[in-house]
């Protein structure tokens, strides 16, 4: 005789498999904080060769979040120690209006050097991996703000490649 408790258990086993099942085959696993890298890492000199302002403070605040929100401790003492040179950062023109520029896109590219007890990694021009779009108003205060956000989901970004790149 079968009971609903029985069909419940094997729909939520089969559950489990086949979510098992898609998730292997997409390239994404499940990492234990024993299976990272490192637990900790320093942020050490980011240097912004840009004419933009404050990026290197936008992209410290980023790196920092990304880190740890994959179980990565950022400590000034760490034994790993990240440096950053940030390249190159481009407003290309995506589309117009009336002659008008009304979106633009953001691109920024920086250089990463990882240095732990063992040696050192370089990851040269590291770029935002998808497209941050700018939509520009005839208003210059709301411009500027929306540009200021366009810049942070930027940095997000790149931080979010970066710490994959480097966890996996």
């Amino acid at each position: 005789m079968k009971t609903h408790y029985g069909n419940a258990v094997r729909l939520i086993l089969w559950s489990m498999l086949a979510s098992a099942f898609l998730l292997s085959g997409c390239g994404y696993s499940v990492h234990r904080q024993a299976d990272l890298p490192f637990s900790e890492i320093q942020i050490g000199a980011i240097q912004n060769k840009t004419l933009e302002p404050k990026l290197q403070d936008k992209l410290h605040t980023a790196l920092t979040e990304e880190f740890m929100q994959n179980g990565i401790m950022v400590r000034p003492g760490a034994d790993t120690k990240l440096s950053v040179v940030i390249r190159d950062f481009s407003m290309k023109i995506l589309s117009e209006k009336d002659d008008i520029t009304v979106q633009y896109r953001i691109i920024i590219r920086a250089d990463f050097a990882l240095e732990y007890k063992n040696g050192k990694t370089e990851i040269k021009n590291m770029d935002t991996p998808f497209i941050v779009t700018l939509t520009a108003s005839n208003a210059l205060n709301k411009l500027l703000a929306t540009k200021e956000l366009a810049e942070d989901q930027a940095m997000r970004d790149v931080a979010m490649r970066l710490v994959g790149t480097l966890i996996y």
